[in-house]
């Protein structure tokens, strides 16, 4: 890139300016993490638009991290986003209106430049396709209190859902953990996310069509369209993309617990893929599979912040709330008289994007297969289970996939 072209963007961009961060240090901005060296003060360069912020403070020695604080932004045209390291605290706080614009004021004069490093823009088109359909109000909506997600917070907060036995010992070794939320403070509130009935219950009702209504969650669909999204189908399509980022680059519970809701949500459906919905079942088979494509990568060179680690296919047995959802939509949408060609087309991809990264196998040999156990579900979490809250991936992949070239 030419210097010319390199000053546009930098004038042109958002800039995240972070001062005081400690070395080692691990700040992560969509797909890509950079580990602070001495001289780190931010990263350049930045798209206009939603992204998504996170950071893993470190031992002193970089070989231990903390639990991953992040926070989403819609960043503007030549925007600074400003946050100071507290080390008390050890994390990124906010500060005054005035002090933001000093400073601001100050990056625009590019006295911050060589400390500055570039946002990666060869990356955008992977962090777009996972973020397409997340909008500021979607942020909005859905954010914490405060705007910081964490599992930290996170003990407790889902132990009235039902959970797979790895998500319980996981729930359990959150509560126990010196990182979990100390007993006096009050227990924080999580992402609003949109609640989704597991059982649809109702009173009044014939049993044969309490079974059919859980058996097509149809209906359910479009209630909660109505109720809960303003009869946006794309608000639907943002949350479900806002729990996944959080999840994967957050890595928050809450958020997987969220993102397997609306999965099942989805293909819980027979009726709205082929009459009412197909549409929405395009885009939504396009998003889930740009998800799995981006967290299935092996290739260490471009699998950024762990994603691979995260969804290695070692976790994701046939057994799986996932594998029976997809074979059941898969067989649903082979035996149907008519399919809309666009949903025809990226469900084929879909499934041989799982059949060629995890071996799976959609052709149902019994009866029993098309049952679906969620006990055994084995697909999750295992991100920081050591007691120390290692970043047991470290080794394997390629997560600091940005150096800044200012430490």
């Amino acid at each position: 890139m030419d210097q010319e072209k390199a000053l546009e963007l930098v004038k042109s961009g958002a800039t995240l300016l972070l001062l005081d961060v400690p070395q080692y240090t691990l700040i992560g901005i969509d797909t890509l993490v950079f580990s602070v060296g001495p001289a780190f003060k931010g990263i350049k360069m930045i798209p206009p638009g939603v992204h998504f912020v996170f950071y893993s403070s470190s031992t002193r020695d970089g070989k231990e991290f903390s639990p991953i604080i992040g926070f989403f932004i819609d960043a503007g045209h030549s925007q600074v986003v400003f946050r100071m390291w507290n080390q008390q605290e050890e994390r990124l706080l906010k500060v005054s209106e005035e002090e933001e614009e000093r400073y601001s004021q100050a990056v625009r004069n590019l006295e911050f430049d060589k400390h500055l490093g570039p946002y990666d823009l060869s990356h955008y088109a992977d962090w777009k396709r996972l973020s397409n359909y997340i909008t500021k109000s979607t942020i909005e909506r859905l954010e914490p209190i405060g705007g910081e997600i964490t599992v930290t917070y996170e003990s407790g907060m889902v132990k009235n859902t039902h959970k797979s036995a790895m998500e319980r010992a996981l729930d359990e070794h959150l509560r126990n953990s010196k990182f979990s939320t100390p007993a006096e403070e009050p227990p924080k509130r999580g992402c609003y996310y949109t609640p989704i009935p597991r059982i649809i219950k109702r009173k009044g009702i014939e049993s044969e069509q309490l079974t059919s209504l859980n058996l097509d969650k149809t209906e359910l669909l479009e209630t909660l369209l109505v109720k809960d999204y303003g009869g946006s189908e794309e608000s639907v399509l943002g949350e479900l993309q806002f729990a996944f980022i959080a999840f994967l680059m957050g890595q928050s519970l809450e958020a997987f617990m969220q993102w397997k809701s609306l999965v099942s949500l989805l293909f819980g459906c027979t009726e709205a893929p082929f009459h009412t919905r197909s549409q929405l079942f395009t885009k939504f088979i396009k998003v889930i599979y740009y998800q799995l494509k981006y967290g299935l990568q092996k290739d260490p060179s471009v699998a950024e912040a762990g994603a691979s680690a995260l969804l290695d296919d070692s976790w994701f047995s046939s057994d799986s709330f996932l594998h029976h959802l997809c074979k059941d939509f898969f067989s649903l949408l082979q035996d149907a008289s008519v399919v809309d060609g666009d949903l025809l087309l990226w469900t084929r991809k879909l499934q041989e994007l799982l059949e060629n990264s995890l071996g799976w196998e959609f052709q149902q040999k019994s009866a029993v297969d098309g049952i679906y156990f969620e006990e055994d579900d084995e697909v999750v979490i295992i991100f920081f289970i050591s007691i120390k809250f290692k970043l047991s991936f470290l080794p394997h992949h390629s997560l600091i996939s940005t150096v800044c070239p200012c430490g």
